[in-house]
């Protein structure tokens, strides 16, 4: 076997030859902006589904600054017609690969909805269009780079190459899929944040190496004809035999610290023809891979598809703070092309007064995939880092009123966490470091986030900051003082987290914490919204038919919204994305978070339309164009008693209709609010 290469720091490299060209002011998207530049032609060529939006918040811009930085020059066909070849010739031929993604979404979730509805949006387009990228774009996209120049190497990465690296279930076509690097015809594939594989990739391959003989780098996959003969491996392509022997124990039975193995150094996953057609054995190789993502103990892992493998190296070793400073140093312009005039890009518009300050998330939600991209150990900026950024907003960004949207990330409040100590991280394979419960090892402090969140907002010139990103209640109520701030400073209004569910069976599978957390959390709010003399909402998030939830789960919820007073306006159901263990709950039947056996544990599985369709009903209790479904489901159930018109019934025996213009008893509270008692007319 190949040894891994060494990590360099990014700050290590020699410059290539082309730095002499300098700093692109954007980097180009055509011929006449290369002739501007001097350039006869472009070292790397970025093919993406998004707008270029010249913003560390954009992979592509990130991926391609971090190159030029590198002495590369850095092209970037940017949603090309995918009909012919040709709109992937107009930059030439690049000198040393392609690079494909889909954008920072995933191309199918960008087009389809949770029920594979048509989206006519993209917030990823000007002017908010949709239609503008191809389904699988990274297919299409590597497959016209390979008719326009085919001998030029193709490497794919970003989100929707990331979580298709092995076999995967496909919830558009309802059917497990080969790894995407054999269906695009591609050299590599670059999962999780590239900065390291790219840089280091590039290097190599403008010294000469041949991308085939590249296979020591880690974050990357690459096909191969047959296993090492000299590999330590160990076999997890049958099931084990054992059965579970107490269905009714806890989920944090199985979800605890395991050493590292020092002697193998290879796990063979089921082949792609097995799981295909066996789910049980598709779930017993979600588990497997999903113990495979922390970079100190990760191994090989290889996956057979016919007379080939799928080879994937461990992921990379995660950015350090010094090099997360120096990548969103990077000259971006923070605005989007020029060549989109006035037409707004939504995903643009969300994030151009906001400032990312953290990567990766160490909470294991089963229906997230962060984790599996951007990995559970937090890659933090330097505070110093995160102010200047601030400043080069208020200085630079167009339309800047003194209003901060947010500091954040995947989630508000793990900048700076982590494991108290090096080796225990190194060794752990726990999906999350807060579920079942906080590990003792993982600091949980953030009064840095505080000082953090203080000296942001006494920047001359800032006169808010926002918290928009998804807090961690359940890490947030370990530093009260905490609370204090955000909720005395940084919440305008209402803020959004995500409880996602009320029952034990559904928050198993989602591996969340129960509602005394967000009970405690609701307090601490309540208490620091009135001290501060403000009238604040707290705004819970819930997913309908997320694996694991029955229809009783999801009339008690009902029944708790009713309780509370609130009305959802906008529900989502639970929408199995590629590699989430959640998502191989959906497909299987089983538990990926204990050991998969036939006789493991089965889980519920709200699967049709009509079921889903029912789930989230009950999330809408409220709306009459769901009462008759609700109705007939009620009597089913045995609760015909939460038919009627009384305050404690959920859904009204008759139909009233359609209520007139300005009527208020059955509309809903914008995002959730808790409905407020109507006022009595005067004089009645």
């Amino acid at each position: 076997m190949n040894p891994l290469q060494p990590t360099t720091d990014l700050l290590g490299y020699r410059p290539y030859w082309a730095e002499c060209f300098g700093v692109a002011p954007f980097l180009p998207t055509s011929r006449q902006e290369m002739d501007a530049l001097g350039w006869d032609s472009c070292d790397v060529i970025i093919v993406t589904g998004d707008a270029y939006v010249d913003h560390p918040s954009f992979g592509m811009a990130i991926i391609g600054r971090v190159l030029e930085a590198q002495g590369f020059r850095v092209g970037i066909i940017t949603q090309p017609a995918w009909s012919s070849a040709a709109p992937f010739t107009v930059l030439g031929k690049p000198n040393l690969y392609f690079g494909v993604a889909a954008g920072n979404m995933d191309s199918m979730i960008n087009r389809y909805t949770a029920d594979r509805k048509i989206r006519h949006d993209d917030a990823y387009t000007p002017g908010n269009v949709g239609g503008k990228r191809p389904d699988r774009s990274v297919l299409v996209y590597s497959q016209r780079c390979r008719e326009a120049y085919p001998k030029v190497p193709i490497v794919i990465g970003g989100i929707e190459a990331s979580l298709r690296r092995i076999a995967h279930f496909d919830y558009w076509s309802e059917k497990v899929r080969r790894s995407i690097l054999l269906d695009a015809k591609a050299d590599m594939l670059l999962y999780g944040s590239a900065e390291r594989a790219i840089v280091e990739l590039t290097h190599r391959l403008a010294q000469g190496e041949v991308i085939a003989e590249i296979q020591d780098i880690r974050g990357t996959a690459y096909a191969i004809r047959e296993l090492p003969g000299d590999a330590r491996s160990i076999d997890e392509t049958r099931l084990p035999g054992e059965r579970v022997s107490d269905l009714s124990v806890p989920q944090p039975e199985v979800i605890k610290l395991v050493g590292i193995q020092e002697n193998p150094d290879l796990v063979v996953l089921p082949p792609y023809e097995a799981v295909m057609e066996d789910r049980v054995l598709y779930a017993h190789a979600s588990r497997i891979l999903h113990r495979e993502t922390n970079p100190g103990n990760a191994r090989f892992l290889a996956q057979a598809h016919g007379d080939r493998y799928v080879w994937l190296n461990p992921p990379a070793t995660p950015l350090t703070t010094r090099e997360m400073d120096w990548v969103f140093r990077l000259p971006f312009q923070r605005v989007p092309h020029p060549s989109y005039g006035d037409a707004p890009i939504p995903a643009y518009e969300m994030i151009r007064f906001s400032v990312n300050i953290m990567r990766g998330c160490f909470g294991g939600c089963t229906f997230c995939s962060i984790t599996e991209h951007e990995g559970r150990i937090i890659q933090s900026r330097s505070e110093e880092s995160i102010l200047e950024e601030i400043e080069e907003i208020r200085d630079k960004t167009p339309g800047f009123t003194g209003v901060i949207s947010d500091l954040g990330g995947p989630t508000a409040n793990m900048w700076r966490l982590g494991c108290k100590e090096k080796k225990t991280e190194a060794s752990c394979r726990r999906p999350s470091c807060i579920y079942p419960g906080i590990c003792r090892n993982l600091d949980t402090d953030q009064t840095p986030l505080i000082s953090l969140y203080r000296n942001a907002r006494n920047i001359e010139g800032v006169k808010k900051v926002l918290i928009a990103s998804g807090l961690r209640y359940d890490l947030a109520v370990e530093t009260p003082a905490y609370v204090e701030e955000l909720v005395k400073e940084h919440v305008g209004g209402y803020l959004k987290i995500a409880p996602e569910h009320t029952q034990a069976g559904p928050l198993s599978k989602m591996m969340k914490p129960g509602m005394a957390t967000y009970q405690r959390f609701k307090e601490l709010f309540d208490r620091y919204s009135g001290e501060a003399g403000k009238e604040q909402y707290l705004i819970p998030y819930f997913i309908a038919a997320h694996p694991g939830t029955r229809d009783e789960d999801m009339l008690q919820l009902a029944l708790w919204l009713k309780q509370n007073g609130f009305r959802a306006d906008q529900v989502q159901n639970f929408y199995p994305s590629p590699m989430a263990s959640a998502t191989a709950m959906f497909h299987s039947g089983k538990n990926p978070l204990r050991r998969v056996s036939r006789h493991s544990e089965d889980v519920a599985v709200a699967k049709g339309a009509r079921n889903r369709r029912l789930h989230k009903a009950f999330l809408r209790y409220h709306d009459p164009k769901n009462w008759p479904l609700l109705r007939e489901n009620l009597e089913k159930m045995g609760r015909g008693d939460l038919i009627g018109n009384g305050r404690n019934h959920l859904v009204p025996r008759i139909q009233f209709a359609a209520s007139k213009p300005g009527s208020r008893a059955f509309k809903t509270q914008h995002t959730g609010l808790p409905t407020k008692p109507r006022r009595r007319p005067s004089g009645k």
